[in-house]
């Protein structure tokens, strides 16, 4: 008798042999929610009231962060948490009315925050390209956090990442959507999404352990007039002549690297949306703008206020598209309102004043032109039983 495991009838492949022998087998039933995702009731909520809070915001000197905490400071007491590396980032935190606090979330020493905060977002990210200073940092610094205020806190939002999917470059991507490795294909990135996936799960576990109502964001793409992001960087390489990268091996065989972008004004405006659904278990639901953009589209529109020119490489080691499914955004938080085109205009007049036409309104009105709905986009709008 061979000691080589019989392969089950109707195939060879390791997948009907684990549902023969039982490896793995009955996990969807045990545990429910690895398989339907934790994106929590279907019910909308009241908004949290963010008036006279004492709130914490972690990576206060980063790009999403700092303009969120700035908006915060207005109206409550808002202590920003980082290391502090640019005395001058400080500075202007401070000068807003945001109480910087050290913190170092790779070490776990959070001892100089605040003992009481009424609220927690998490928008702190490690990313050294180093893995034990990464897991390090995003993990346990995610569980120390939590630890420091369970039982305080009235809510814990934790912000993540549509890097934490699998790449599907024509799909719409739903909450429970494969996880993968998307960003492996940045050397300067490579610990970027694991780091991603890890720290939601520290998150979820954290929200069981500690009974600390939580919600998970994903964020995709986040931009705006106080620290850019993705088509600054675009507009930045098109002013320096070089090439912005998309998906694909050729121009002929590519199709629209698409993104849904989400301006500073809807990060802050979504807060008290996001606070209200955070729950036990913890709420996960994608965060984005309604808008499906293309690079090329944005470029273009780069284009037309500046008339600086864009130019593509197309390639395979870039990201592909990032469409989410944002129906449970929608439903239970509401809807980002910032058109991209405004945001974009706003975003090149606060950081590049000099390069603005004097005509870029009536040049950009003249070059955009309505598209149709995308395949993925078509897709989506099926699922969600918005068209027939």
């Amino acid at each position: 008798m061979s000691d080589t495991a019989q392969a089950p009838a109707g195939g060879t492949g390791y997948d009907q042999l684990a549902g023969a022998t039982g490896v793995g087998a009955g996990d969807a039933d045990a545990y429910p929610e690895a398989t339907k995702g934790a994106a929590g009731p279907s019910r909308r909520v009241e908004l949290v009231d963010l008036t006279d809070r004492t709130i914490i915001v972690t990576g206060v000197t980063g790009q999403v962060a700092r303009p969120l905490a700035t908006a915060l400071a207005r109206n409550n007491t808002v202590y920003g948490a980082a290391r502090f590396k640019d005395a001058a980032l400080r500075e202007q935190l401070t000068a807003a009315g945001v109480r910087c606090v050290p913190a170092d979330l790779v070490t776990g020493d959070l001892s100089g925050l605040p003992e009481r905060v009424e609220y927690v977002l998490h928008f702190g990210v490690v990313k050294s390209n180093r893995w034990n200073v990464d897991l390090d940092g995003n993990v346990g610094g995610t569980l120390a956090l939590a630890e420091r205020y369970a039982g305080i806190a009235r809510a814990f939002l934790h912000c993540s990442s549509g890097a934490v999917y699998a790449p599907d470059h024509e799909g719409v991507l739903a909450e429970d959507h494969p996880f993968g490795d998307s960003h492996a294909v940045w050397p300067f990135l490579h610990t970027y999404s694991v780091c991603k996936i890890a720290a939601e799960s520290a998150a979820r576990y954290a929200a069981r352990r500690f009974s600390l109502p939580t919600t998970i964001a994903r964020l995709n793409v986040p931009y705006g007039s106080a620290a850019g992001g993705l088509p600054d960087y675009h507009l930045q390489m098109m002013i320096a002549g070089m090439a912005v990268p998309v998906y694909g091996e050729s121009e002929a065989a590519a199709t629209p690297t698409r993104y849904q972008l989400l301006h500073d004004d809807d990060t802050a405006a979504m807060i008290p949306g996001l606070l209200a659904v955070a729950d036990v278990p913890a709420t996960v639901l994608n965060w984005a703008g309604p808008e499906t953009v293309a690079v090329q589209e944005w470029c273009a529109e780069l284009t037309a206020l500046t008339g600086v020119p864009a130019t593509f490489e197309y390639t395979k080691a870039t990201l592909g598209s990032v469409v989410m499914d944002l129906a449970t955004l929608h439903e239970r938080v509401g809807r980002a309102k910032v058109p991209w085109r405004d945001g974009v205009r706003a975003m090149v007049a606060a950081r590049h004043p000099h390069l603005l036409r004097a005509d870029a309104d009536a040049t950009a009105q003249a070059q955009a032109q309505p598209r149709p709905a995308s395949r993925e986009e078509d897709r989506g709008r099926r699922r969600r039983g918005q068209l027939t």
